[in-house]
């Protein structure tokens, strides 16, 4: 069987390329996941999107993405809500040094479009009163920032695809790939042998893996970040708060709970997503001290999923070096569901060699051979 596209993983970022590719005419691509779409990170993930970032290129991909997600439904031909929520991202900054890095953050963040700005510790408390004032100095604050649902915008994409004529094959592994001559020729699935002239890796935690079927060696790696969910309740809080010093980021989604997460230091790497008390023990002590009113609400469930770590923490948007007909979006470092749309478009510039919505040249992966190049993004929980 011949697929001109095939794309590994459905997923948001997936999900996305397949939709962009086929917007722009591409026929005959096929989208192969080993479970359901949303079934890896995205059905997972803290729901938040933000613009607030210390790196020029998050800072713009998150920025476009969020122009997308504002006309979603309408582009997308939705049938439903993504239940986007715009209330802002609070950042309490900590110590001085956050103060410093967050004023810097803030200047290239406004030199970019973003309207993001620092406040004081009486404006912060303004906008969210429950925080404890003990807790933080200062923060910075972008009304533009917010929630949205990543099952329902996962299915906007997919069901814009498929009336694309996209086709999506759930609940089949991906088990090798065939490469001749600096090409991936076939793709063998648990069910299926697939000719391809095009592969594209958007495997997220399973990324590395495919690449090494391909002799591609990425430099990424995948480990296990916690969340928790409490009872719904009614409105306390609009803008999610986020501490990266003290590792929480905590929001009130619109059905009223409130989901918040942190990622544990020194975190074993692989494929482990389940979730542990010493989780749970930590983020109460941290939620008690920054919004003591929020660590009365009970607790409904916890949860483990998988981000795919890049070294530098953006995420890597390449045609590989190895292999002339194998991309890959991974290493999205937790974020890649608020950069989806942008993930997308500018894989498909990518595939198709169109001149690119942004220079992607960052976000190479030979950006990894020099070193120097590299600048980590450093807000990141």
């Amino acid at each position: 069987m011949k697929k001109h596209v095939i794309i590994v993983g459905a997923g948001i970022s997936g999900v996305s390329i397949a939709y962009h590719l086929a917007k722009k005419g591409v026929k005959d691509i096929l989208v192969i996941d080993q479970g359901y779409f949303t079934n890896g990170a995205t059905g997972r993930c803290g729901a938040g999107i933000r613009q607030q970032w210390a790196t020029k290129m998050n800072c713009l991909m998150a920025k476009k993405s969020m122009e997308f997600f504002e006309t979603a439904e309408k582009t997308l031909d939705y049938d439903g809500s993504i239940e986007l929520k715009q209330e802002g991202y609070l950042i309490l900054a900590t110590t001085k040094d956050e103060e410093e890095q967050f004023k810097k953050n803030v200047k290239l963040q406004n030199e970019l479009g973003i309207p993001s700005k620092v406040l004081n510790k009486e404006e912060a408390l303004n906008i969210v009163p429950h925080l404890n004032p003990n807790a933080f100095l200062s923060a910075t604050f972008c009304h533009t920032d917010g929630h949205l649902n990543p099952f329902k915008m996962t299915e906007a994409f997919y069901k814009a695809s498929l009336a694309l004529g996209v086709q999506f094959h759930f609940f089949e592994t991906v088990k090798d790939l065939t490469v001749e001559d600096q090409l991936v020729k076939k793709v063998i699935t648990d069910k299926e042998i697939y000719e391809t002239d095009i592969l594209i890796n958007a495997a997220g935690g399973y990324a590395k893996e495919i690449g090494e079927l391909a002799g591609v060696d990425i430099p990424v790696y995948s480990e296990n970040h916690e969340i928790l969910a409490t009872e719904p309740v009614e409105k306390l809080q609009g803008p999610m708060v986020m501490s990266f010093s003290k590792n929480i980021y905590c929001q009130q989604v619109p059905h009223g709970a409130f989901l918040m997460g942190r990622s544990t230091p020194n975190q074993t790497k692989g494929h482990d997503i389940s979730s542990s008390w010493q989780f749970l023990d930590e983020m109460s002590q941290t939620v008690c001290d920054i919004m003591p009113l929020i660590g009365k609400l009970n607790i409904v469930r916890q949860w483990g999923g998988s981000y795919n770590m890049s070294p530098d923490h953006q995420p890597i948007i390449s045609k590989a070096i190895e292999v002339n007909n194998f991309y890959m979006a991974c290493g999205f470092s937790g974020h890649g569901f608020m950069l989806a749309p942008m993930t997308g478009l500018l894989m498909s510039e990518l595939v198709l060699g169109l001149k690119p919505s942004m220079d992607i040249e960052s976000l190479s992966i030979e950006r990894f051979n020099n070193q120097e190049a590299v600048h980590i993004e450093k807000s990141v929980v």
